[in-house]
């Protein structure tokens, strides 16, 4: 079967600044399908695209996290974006995809990664192209939109990697992380 497909951001697009998109007026967007929608986050967030493979599930995880990912022997947490979503929980298929995200945050959890049906494309876009997202907060929270891209159809709305999970959850899978990791009978076989 051999080793999964991936992609990896070159390190010199990784480092420096994630926290906010390169001043260029040319952008890459990455699009990818959850569920029926087409979404898309730009590309300076994104480190790896990986085929799915399964998670190591983890005690007390909140409802969007889905599990744990062995990275290169890192423990990188990721997120069903279906359920971020407010969707039924995504069922792992032949394109199903792990995203990947650079996070820009003060916290120990600097990677997240992100479940989604498919990856469509990279495709570059204009800044000017990338609108604000309409103040729709007493209806719906709008936090974890970076933007969203018009199109003849409607639109593809942008997400922003800092803001797909609150930093308070952020900040407690940290804490169950380190626990975890400093506990002696953590990944000990139980069969």
């Amino acid at each position: 079967m051999g080793a999964p497909r991936h992609w990896r951001q070159p390190t010199a697009t990784t480092n420096g600044m994630q926290s906010d998109a390169p001043a260029e007026a040319m952008l890459q967007c990455l699009r990818f399908r959850c569920a029926a929608t087409t979404l898309g986050i730009l590309l300076h967030q994104v480190c790896e695209l990986l085929e799915y493979q399964p998670l190591t599930p983890f005690p007390t995880m909140p409802a969007p996290l889905c599990g744990l990912l062995n990275l290169r022997g890192n423990a990188v947490p990721v997120i069903d974006l279906a359920q971020r979503l407010g969707l039924p929980a995504t069922v792992p298929q032949r394109r199903s995809c792990i995203i990947i995200l650079q996070l820009a945050l003060p916290l120990q959890i600097r990677e997240l990664g992100m479940l989604v049906d498919e990856v469509l494309m990279v495709e570059d876009i204009q800044r000017q192209d990338i609108e604000a997202a309409p103040p729709l907060e007493p209806l719906m929270s709008t936090g974890m939109l970076a933007g969203m891209i018009r199109e003849t159809t409607g639109f593809t709305l942008l997400l922003d990697a800092n803001h797909l999970l609150s930093h308070h959850t952020l900040g407690r899978l940290a804490q169950d992380l380190t626990a975890s990791s400093t506990d002696p009978a953590c990944g000990a076989d139980d069969d």
